[in-house]
C-alpha cells in the first residue's frame, strides 16, 4: 500500500519504484540482458513508459541484491562477456503480486506544450498557430507510427496469447486519435 507523505502543507502519495515491476514483467516474459531491455524500452514499452540505460543497470544491480533476478554470464565475439538475467520465484510472486494490486491513477506525466497553452490567454496571439499545427504534426506522426505497431504485430486483432500488449496498444491509439482530434478542433476555433 502507498502511504501518503506530508508535503508542503499538503499531503503526497510516496511514488512506487515501477520501473523494478516492468523489468521483471520483461525479464519474465523471456530473459534478457541490460542492453536487450534497453531496446525494450525504445521498442515496445517506449509506448508508454520509458527509462533511461542510466536507470536500468542499478534497477537490475538492485533486483539481483534483492533475489529477485539471477543472472548467467555469456559470451558475445570473442571477448565480450554479459549478463543474462532471469527471473527468480521469488521475484515471479513480487511480480504476480504487484499486478493483482489495485492500480492508482497516476498524473505523472509532462506535457510541456499544454503547461505554454496554460499561459495563452488570447485566442488571436500569433504563437498559438504555429504551436497547435507543430503539435498536430508531431501527434500525427506519432498515430500513424501507433498505427502501424497495431496493424503490424496485431493484423488479426487481438492475441490471445499477448493480449495485454494488444490493449495498451490500442489504447495508445484511442489516446493519439483523441489528441490529434483537440488539435484539430483548437485549429479551427483560432
Amino acid at each position: 500500500m502507498i502511504s501518503p507523505k506530508r508535503q508542503g502543507g499538503s499531503f503526497k502519495m510516496a511514488q512506487k519504484n515501477i520501473l523494478q515491476f516492468i523489468i521483471l514483467g520483461l525479464i519474465n516474459d523471456h530473459p534478457q540482458t541490460g542492453y536487450e531491455l534497453t531496446k525494450s524500452f525504445d521498442n515496445d514499452i517506449g509506448e508508454f513508459w520509458s527509462a533511461k540505460h542510466s536507470q536500468i543497470y542499478p534497477q537490475l544491480k538492485t533486483l539481483e541484491e534483492k533475489q529477485y533476478l539471477t543472472h548467467t554470464m555469456e559470451v558475445s565475439g570473442e571477448k565480450l562477456e554479459r549478463k543474462r538475467y532471469s527471473i527468480t520465484p521469488a521475484g515471479q510472486h513480487l511480480l504476480t503480486a504487484w499486478i493483482a494490486e489495485p492500480t492508482i491513477n497516476q498524473t505523472n506525466g509532462k506535457d510541456e506544450f499544454v503547461l505554454k497553452l496554460y499561459f495563452i490567454h488570447d485566442q488571436t496571439d500569433p504563437r498559438l498557430t504555429t504551436m497547435l499545427e507543430e503539435q498536430l504534426q508531431y501527434h500525427t506522426e506519432k498515430l500513424t507510427h501507433l498505427k502501424n505497431q497495431l496493424s503490424k504485430k496485431f493484423p488479426d486483432g487481438g492475441d490471445p496469447a499477448n493480449f495485454g500488449h494488444y490493449l495498451i496498444l490500442s489504447h495508445a491509439v484511442s489516446r493519439e486519435t483523441e489528441y490529434y482530434d483537440w488539435l484539430n478542433d483548437a485549429l479551427k476555433q483560432i
